[in-house]
């Protein structure tokens, strides 16, 4: 009996489910409506639509910064969550929300300072990080926690 062993993943720019092999993760799939990588070890900008879509609706670990353009540690912090998104992939997805843009999402998040990451699994938020962080911590930090998740 041949058991199709895949997960759902929802796709950053358009928001639409895709059913992904796990098998083909390290593939580079892509989202099946619009074209766009869906695990490609890049960092994804969500809106709310997507925020929500992901965040409750994605198969694999998500972890979330919660960001504003105006904020120095979080600019400082960019290029180390790129490379915690490069190193994580494609077991971990990561991706990235302007609170300056969506302050109701960071609101409802209970977001009280910048940058903060949460980690989610299976609609709901497992663990948060606050503070600007290298790449090492970020890491260990996602590691540490899907790990533990059951």
């Amino acid at each position: 009996m041949n058991v199709d062993h895949s997960v759902k993943l929802i796709c950053a720019s358009c928001g639409q489910g895709n059913r992904v092999p796990l098998s083909r993760l390290a593939n580079g799939p892509k989202c099946g409506v619009c074209g766009a990588p869906i695990v490609d070890g890049r960092v994804a900008e969500l809106d709310a639509a997507t925020h929500d879509k992901v965040t409750k609706g994605d198969g694999l670990p998500v972890l979330v910064d919660y960001w504003a353009p105006w904020c120095g540690p979080c600019r400082m912090m960019a290029p180390e969550f790129a490379k915690a998104a490069l190193s994580l992939a494609p077991s971990v997805r990561l991706m990235k929300l302007n609170t300056e843009d969506h302050p109701q999402i960071s609101a409802r998040a209970g977001i009280r300072g910048i940058p903060a990451l949460i980690l989610y699994r299976n609609g709901r938020e497992v663990a948060r990080l606050a503070g600007a962080r290298p790449a090492a911590d970020i890491i260990a930090f996602a590691r540490e926690h899907v790990a533990t998740v059951v």
